[in-house]
């Protein structure tokens, strides 16, 4: 006798078999099985079995053989979860040979409910339901449990309508659609529009989608290939009854997914078993080759059904398999679909029992039309029968009614036949399920994964059991993923009116939050006035004009040349520490030795006793110092320590000591900057020009003191009400207007009241208030250094965010991003337009058309956030074409460069004695 697929396993394989129908013995002997005897008997002839005819000498051997021949062992499944796993990461990537099992197509949702959604909503549902249309209004109430039961209305579609040209079919469509909106009095104008278009398309927006064949009896001709929103469209404006937006067009299995009950996890995957069987999932969009999108997901339909067709499921298929496959529309085509969609169960079912009944084991070996005709059991009578607690008598019925004549027995057996093919079904349903938790939790780096998953279709309706298979078979191919199983609410209807109000809560977010983050985009005009007001404020700073730069002379005159020995001390005090170094300048370099010591509040905010302090920045306010020599201060602070004999020959701050450090290194470099806790600027201005210091030949250090650029109001146009916010909130209202829109202390405040914003206005966390929002300076500025970076998965900017006690979903990740996007950019243009300013002076100070300067720089902020360097660069080079302008990292500028100011000192010193 022929070999048929899927024999018993032999005793020594160990693994573990998933399904075991009670009351039969499992046959662990290898044995050969029986061929499609009777299989290929001609439709419709039934019949009992002729005197003579050789019967089984064992029915119980038969039954079982056909039984064990729908088991599949779990290494079986974990196979095929790995195959499909693999032809979904080919299909991702867009490898095109060998050619991908599955389709995996960009539905162009990008993100599940709130649970906020709200509004009225139209559904237009064609395809779902074979030779009818289904129009429904949805009305979503963005209140958790409360839900109003959308209205709709059935048409159905003539013959001719399905078959005719496709303008007439969809001029059917808009006529319904006005009918439906006649019989309810309801505002007309401007409504949004969700399209259940349920056939295969390929889409390439979330409202555009060409129709790639027609199924289900549908022949329209003109509409294959085209784009059948736009069809829609065209007829709604023919019909010129109303004002519709078309805003998404959306299969079945999205729709389930978005149908779902809002519960304690996201519900970020979707899957069918109704006729067909498919499965959607939210992939995270930088995965999805065809869109070329690095940010954020994207519901991905995997189109599973095809699976197998390029032989993966070999090992599973029955002849059973085999023989309904031939006798299908499509012959081998859609072999996974026919293994578990509710159209092939009760197919499958009847092909056995029909194998059964003409070898004798069932019905005393005698058939009827309707068991050996196709469709003859449906998956309803599958179902039932399968049901124990529908009891015998419900069996007994049901096969009667298919013109049989059941004894006792068969009841039985005809129940462990249903239970093999619907149980199979439901682990490779199961296996498949597992493969897309298994990407799911991969693409996100999750070592668990907790998830809802909606289902939807008649298979989850009609067989409760399928269900709990499905559970139990997941849980032992995925045990590290906590997955949870949610009934989707008319996927169809209200799941493709959610995928609306989504798409509608989006775009009404976005125009939002482009709204308030419109005044941190600054474009080239403003930033050019920027540099303008920063050249005028400097001109006067250095006349001694009223200024909010102060322009402040160093009398440091020189950078170094190389020639500068001998051992130095230093003192550093700035931002939060203070340290103290040796520095040992010598011929082979710099070497340094140094303590850091961390500064108490107390101390920062007590009394002072270390030029003449004009003023304290950087959170610093101790009493007793502005107006005064620190210098002085400090020597006297020396003095009442007695332990020392040492001469302080300067006083330096951090910027210069970052140009000096990097001029050690660049002999061009005449520019300090720094963009950390504060920022500040300072440059070498040509003596002539400092109208405070005698003299008209060389150059001086000028310390711009830059933070106070626009404390006269100049930089008013700029400044948004988040900027007051935190301005009036820092120990120095009204004061260092420009380093609160720039430096690392402040921008961490300023996306911290933005978000705040947003969240008032329902565009992040749900409109969720949280405690830890509230909280002064919980947004560190570093947050959006770690955020910004491009090596960070969203998971890792949803962790850091968590963290804070926010209440995040994938949307608001991405929002979240792109607020501190915006911050940080238009610190770093307003730095870039200062530093434009600086070297452009010093281009037209000597008269160059060209200059080529270096910048020194320091700062966490400049270097450690991902992109705030490179804006820098690229405002400087838009704002200052004629100069050359390259950036150095100072290394420990304040400290090393403080020693290399005295050692210049020290070597002009000796050079004018000589």
């Amino acid at each position: 006798m022929p070999h048929i697929e899927g024999q018993v396993p032999r005793p020594e394989e160990t693994d573990q078999l998933l399904f075991s129908p009670g009351g039969y013995s499992q046959l662990w002997n290898h044995m050969d099985s029986i061929g499609p005897v009777g299989l290929w008997q001609e439709e419709g002839a039934p019949g009992c079995p002729q005197e003579g005819l050789p019967c089984s000498p064992d029915s119980s051997e038969l039954a079982q053989e056909c039984l064990n021949q729908f088991k599949v062992t779990s290494t079986q499944l974990r196979q095929i979860q790995a195959s499909l796993l693999r032809s979904m990461e080919q299909a991702l990537t867009g490898q095109a040979s060998p050619a991908p099992a599955v389709r995996m197509l960009p539905t162009y949702v990008e993100s599940t409910p709130h649970g906020t959604e709200q509004g009225d909503f139209v559904v237009l549902e064609l395809g779902a339901t074979g030779a009818s249309l289904r129009v429904l209004w949805v009305t979503l109430t963005g209140t958790e449990g409360h839900q109003i039961e959308p209205r709709s209305q059935e048409f159905l579609i003539p013959q001719e309508v399905m078959l005719g040209p496709g303008q007439q079919l969809f001029d059917f469509a808009a006529r319904c659609l006005s009918e439906f909106l006649d019989a309810h009095p309801v505002d007309r104008q401007g409504l949004q529009l969700g399209f259940n278009f349920s056939f295969p398309c390929h889409q390439t927006g979330l409202d555009k989608s060409t129709l790639i064949s027609w199924t289900k009896g549908f022949r329209c001709s003109g509409v294959e290939g085209q784009d059948v929103v736009q069809l829609l469209r065209d007829a709604i404006e023919r019909q010129g009854a109303c004002s519709i937006d078309v805003v998404a067009v959306v299969n079945d299995t999205v729709g389930t997914m978005m149908g779902c009950e809002l519960g304690t996890v996201p519900c970020e995957v979707g899957l069918v078993v109704d006729t067909g069987t498919n499965a959607c999932y939210m992939e995270e969009a930088r995965h999805v080759a065809v869109l070329d999108e690095d940010r954020g997901r994207v519901c991905v339909s995997i189109e599973w059904g095809s699976f197998g067709d390029d032989g993966a499921l070999g090992s599973v298929l029955t002849t059973f398999d085999r023989i309904l496959d031939q006798e299908s529309l499509n012959p081998g085509a859609q072999r996974f679909e026919k293994m578990i969609g509710g159209l092939y169960l009760g197919e499958l079912v009847r092909q056995v029992l029909a194998h059964l009944a003409q070898h004798g084991v069932l019905f005393g070996g005698c058939t009827s039309r309707a068991l050996l005709s196709r469709g003859g059991i449906l998956l309803e009578h599958v179902a039932e029968m399968e049901d124990a607690s529908a009891g015998t008598a419900r069996v007994h019925a049901i096969l009667r009614d298919l013109g049989l004549n059941p004894g006792a027995s068969d009841t039985e057996l005809v129940r462990h036949v249903c239970a093999a093919v619907c149980t199979r079904a439901a682990q490779l349903c199961a296996a498949a399920l597992a493969a897309v938790l298994t990407r799911l939790q991969h693409s996100r780096e999750q070592q668990t994964l907790q998830i809802a998953v909606a289902t939807g279709g008649r298979v989850f309706e009609h067989h409760p059991r399928f269900l709990s298979v499905l559970q139990e078979t997941v849980t032992l191919l995925v045990p590290e993923c906590d997955v949870s199983f949610i009934p989707s609410v008319d996927g169809g209807g209200r799941g493709v009116a959610m995928v609306t109000a989504v798409a509608a809560r989006l775009a009404a977010h976005r125009r939002l939050l482009e709204e308030t983050l419109a005044p941190f985009r600054l474009n080239r005009e403003q930033l050019a006035v920027v540099q303008a007001q920063m050249r005028e404020a400097m001109f006067k700073g250095l006349q001694g004009e009223a200024s909010s730069l102060r322009m402040l002379p160093t009398y440091v005159r020189a950078t170094p040349d190389g020639s500068e020995r001998g051992d130095f001390l230093a003192l550093d005090l700035g931002g939060t520490n203070f340290r103290v170094l040796l520095v040992h300048v010598a011929t082979e370099g710099v070497q340094i030795t140094n303590q850091v010591y961390s500064i108490p509040e107390c101390v920062a905010q007590g009394s002072g006793q270390q030029g003449i302090l004009l003023n304290w920045t950087k959170g610093f306010n101790a009493s007793d110092c502005e107006g005064q020599d620190v210098v002085r201060l400090l020597r006297e602070a020396l003095e009442r320590r007695q332990a020392m004999k040492l001469t302080v020959v300067a006083i330096v701050n951090d910027t210069v000591g970052t140009m000096m450090s990097c001029g050690y290194e660049d002999p061009r470099c005449e520019v300090g900057l720094i963009v950390g806790t504060g920022t500040n600027a300072c440059y070498m201005e040509e003596l002539r020009n400092v109208a405070g210091v005698a003299g008209d030949l060389g150059h001086m250090c000028i310390n711009m003191e830059w933070g106070a650029f626009g404390d006269d109001g100049s930089l008013d146009t700029l400044s948004t009400c988040f900027d007051a916010s935190v301005d009036q909130a820092s120990i120095n209202p009204g004061k260092q207007r420009f380093e609160k829109m720039i430096s690392g202390m402040y921008l961490g405040e300023i996306v911290r009241h933005i978000l705040l914003h947003l969240t008032s206005l329902g565009v992040l966390f749900r409109g969720q208030q949280t405690q830890s929002l509230q909280t002064r300076d919980i947004f560190k500025t570093k947050f959006l250094s770690e955020i910004e970076s491009d090596s960070l998965a969203l998971r890792q900017v949803r962790a850091i965010l968590e963290d804070l006690g926010l209440p995040l979903t994938s949307d608001d990740t991405l929002m979240v991003l792109e607020v501190c996007q915006a911050v940080s950019q238009r610190a770093a243009q307003l730095c870039g337009a200062g530093v434009a300013a600086v070297v452009e002076k010093i281009r037209e100070n000597r008269g160059l058309e060209e200059l080529t300067v270096s910048v020194g720089v320091d700062g966490t902020l400049y270097k450690l956030h991902p992109h705030f360097s490179r804006l820098v660069a690229a405002t400087v080079q838009e704002l200052a074409p004629c100069c050359a302008v390259t950036f150095l990292q100072s290394e420990d500028g304040s400290g090393k460069g403080a020693a290399l100011v005295t050692a210049v000192a020290c070597r002009l010193a000796k050079q004018a004695h000589v």
